[in-house]
This record gives C-alpha cells, structure tokens and sequence, in this order.
C-alpha cells in the first residue's frame, strides 16, 4: 500500500535551518509529482513547494520562495525540503503528499516549531 513517511522536524531557532524528508512507498515514485504541504494552527492546509517527476519543474509559494528548497532522489524515493532561514510564521505541521490515479495520499506530517 501507498506509505508517505515524513521525517526531520523540530524546534529550531528563527534564522535557523532544518531538512524535511519525505520517504515513499507502495507506488512508482519516479513517475509522480511530489508536493510539500504545512498547515499551522487554526489555519487551512497550503502549498508549500511542488517537484516535477524528474525534478525539472519546480514551483514554491511566495512566502517561502528564496528561502526552501524542494529536491527529490528517485533512487532512494525520498522527496526533500530543505528550509533555511525559517520565521516563527513557518511554524506548522508539514506534509508530503501524492496523487495517484486522482485519489490524494497524505503523510502523518512532521512539526517544525520555529521559536526563540
């Protein structure tokens, strides 16, 4: 069965850095986009970051452009997001998720906290 193991959070300090993985299983994972999704407190679930199949195509929300990276490595079916300089305002629950055949398969999530 489809398993997406989010892993890499934590409490980190504003200007501080932390890498996100992503570990799938159950499906190609070469041939599916791969997204990153965070969801703060009282807040609705947003895009963060989407990687093309083969990493070509890439696009990230404003607010966290020029400072995430999303990056994948089809050998080891891991999707990355490396998040440097972090805000307080970064602080949520992040997701990976993929979609297969239109039916949307979500991790558990990792915290990252970003506090002083």
């Amino acid at each position: 069965q489809v398993q997406l193991v989010e892993s890499g959070g934590g409490l980190v300090q504003p200007g501080g850095s932390l890498r996100l993985s992503c570990a799938a299983s159950g499906f190609t994972f070469s041939s599916s986009v791969m997204r990153w999704y965070r969801q703060a407190p009282n807040k609705e679930r947003e895009l963060v970051a989407t990687i093309a199949q083969s990493g070509g195509s890439i696009n990230y929300a404003g607010s966290v452009k020029g400072r995430f990276t999303i990056s994948r490595d089809n050998a080891k079916n891991t999707v990355y997001l490396q998040m440097n300089n972090l805000e307080p305002d970064d602080t949520a629950v992040y997701y990976c998720k993929a979609v297969l055949a239109f039916v949307a398969y979500w991790g558990q999530g990792t915290q990252v906290t970003v506090s002083s």
